[in-house]
């Protein structure tokens, strides 16, 4: 029992700010790839360590990605365009939001909307293959918060008196 004892002691000193961060970073990731698609303009960044860290400032909506909202992403009451339009800027803002940790909470509450329309709408048949992970990242970081590394600990801490 003890080496159970040590061993979670080693377990619960990992802070959770880089916990936090590493959630951050692995929410954030399908949504801002799946973005990139959806969009034009020009690339910035290059490769760093190995790793292409390159994406696209938005400039335009892909004629692509209009037509698949208007044929396969069907969302009841919102029209294809909106639909669009709404994917392809939430799908840009909040997952770097996420990702340098501002205003985290609603960004992760977005993205938890946004899987939840993704799946009762366009993939009811994937919440066992992707979007129950998707959500439970997202909750834990509605409900804990983004951690100490993060524009949010910076700006919005309480400082004493």
């Amino acid at each position: 029992m003890n080496i159970i004892r040590r061993t979670a002691g080693w377990l619960d000193a990992i802070p959770y700010s880089l916990i936090a961060l590493f959630l951050r970073i692995v929410a954030a990731h399908p949504f801002f790839v799946s973005g990139q698609t959806k969009i034009e303009g020009p690339t910035i960044g290059g490769e760093i360590l190995g790793v292409d860290m390159s994406f696209q400032i938005p400039t335009a909506i892909r004629d692509a990605t209009f037509a698949l909202f208007a044929d396969e992403y069907k969302v009841p009451l919102i029209s294809p365009t909106v639909s669009a339009y709404m994917a392809s800027a939430m799908e840009f803002i909040l997952p770097l939001l996420l990702f340098i940790g501002l205003l985290t909470r609603l960004s992760a509450l977005g993205l938890l909307m946004m899987t939840l329309v993704i799946q009762i709408f366009v993939f009811p048949d994937a919440w066992w293959t992707v979007h129950a992970y998707w959500a439970a990242i997202l909750i834990v970081l509605i409900a804990r918060g983004p951690g100490a590394l993060s524009l949010d600990h910076l700006l919005f801490r309480r400082r004493s008196p």
